[in-house]
């Protein structure tokens, strides 16, 4: 008959299930299943974390719970690893992330905006004939995405 291993975890260790355990030493966490490290990163490495987390859900070392527990965080931000987990794959919590880029104000729209404002017009009217919300207009100038001219052209008697 084969005899079970208990699980024996380092000193200082946390438990997560009675095969899971966690430790935190010299800046690094090291992950325990049974007697065998099985995983290890920096303190301050989010994305390994949420990985390993949701690795050990994907493949039912734990519930997910039993992270929610153990380490303090919120359901759904372990709902969303997982998510990404089950999606993507481990490449997921590595991938550079998404942004959208300019929407309204694109090159082209700059370019013009910029021709507008060196012939002496107000922003406020480059904004209204481009059909740019003001504000917009106004937060690209303070971005230093647009210069506006600092002085009119003054007008010879």
């Amino acid at each position: 008959m084969v005899q079970r291993q208990f699980p024996m975890f380092p000193v200082g260790s946390t438990l997560v299930t009675h095969d899971l355990a966690v430790e935190k030493r010299d800046g690094k966490i090291t992950y325990f299943y049974a007697t065998l490290p099985v995983f290890t990163h920096d303190e301050n490495d989010d994305a390994s974390f949420q990985m390993i987390t949701a690795q050990f859900y994907a493949n039912s070392y734990v519930k997910q719970m039993d992270i929610v527990r153990a380490f303090g965080v919120t359901p759904i931000s372990v709902k969303r690893a997982v998510k990404r987990y089950q999606e993507q794959g481990v490449q997921g919590f590595y991938a550079p992330k998404n942004t959208r880029g300019a929407a309204v104000l694109t090159d082209e729209v700059l370019q013009a905006a910029q021709q507008l404002l060196s012939q002496g017009q107000d922003p406020c009217d480059v904004a209204d004939q481009l059909n740019i919300k003001r504000d917009t207009f106004s937060k690209a100038i303070r971005a230093g995405r647009l210069h506006k001219n600092s002085k009119k052209k003054s007008q010879q008697r």
